[in-house]
């Protein structure tokens, strides 16, 4: 995994186990993600890390965990929605290349959000917090797939992504 972004880890972080369902396409390519969070203490934890592969969740929300036998902790359900998105995209362009990706990232932070890229399948993940332009960011995203630079999806939106898309182009 190539760091395009950063991402600051100290004591107070736990990996948070996500199960998943496999599709007959073998999508998503394993069975569980593990994403950073910090320990709130009372049972739930606030993701950190923007999720490659699990849906319905964002960097910020908060997730109720229970931890196992071997003291893992695994995700329950979302207590306190974050107001941020997750879009991730297959950049095609350049074939994905680490150069692909570090332009894109660059691209849509110029927009608001931030990201980071794997090497494996030549993905970005963006968090996308509320502040950030969405409507820029949707055209964007459409532009690019309409001009074959990569495929993207909807991770986990907010009603304020969903309102921007029904406003556009009409």
């Amino acid at each position: 995994m190539d760091d395009d972004a950063v991402t600051n880890i100290s004591d107070a972080h736990v990996k948070v186990h996500f199960r998943m369902e496999i599709d007959e396409d073998g999508w998503p390519p394993a069975s569980v993600e593990s994403l950073w969070a910090v320990d709130l203490g009372d049972g739930t934890v606030r993701l950190d890390n923007t999720p490659w592969f699990v849906r319905g969740v964002a960097s910020g929300d908060v997730i109720r965990v229970n931890v196992d036998d071997d003291g893992l902790r695994w995700a329950g359900e979302t207590v306190l929605p974050s107001d941020n998105c997750t879009i991730r995209l297959i950049v095609l362009k350049d074939g994905g290349s680490a150069a692909a990706r570090q332009t894109v990232l660059e691209t849509f932070h110029q927009l608001g959000t931030t990201g980071e890229g794997i090497e494996r399948f030549g993905m970005v993940a963006l968090d996308v917090p509320p502040e950030a332009d969405i409507q820029r960011i949707q055209t964007l995203l459409e532009h690019g797939e309409a001009n074959g630079w990569w495929h993207w999806e909807e991770g986990c939106v907010t009603a304020a992504w969903e309102a921007s898309a029904s406003t556009k182009g009409g």
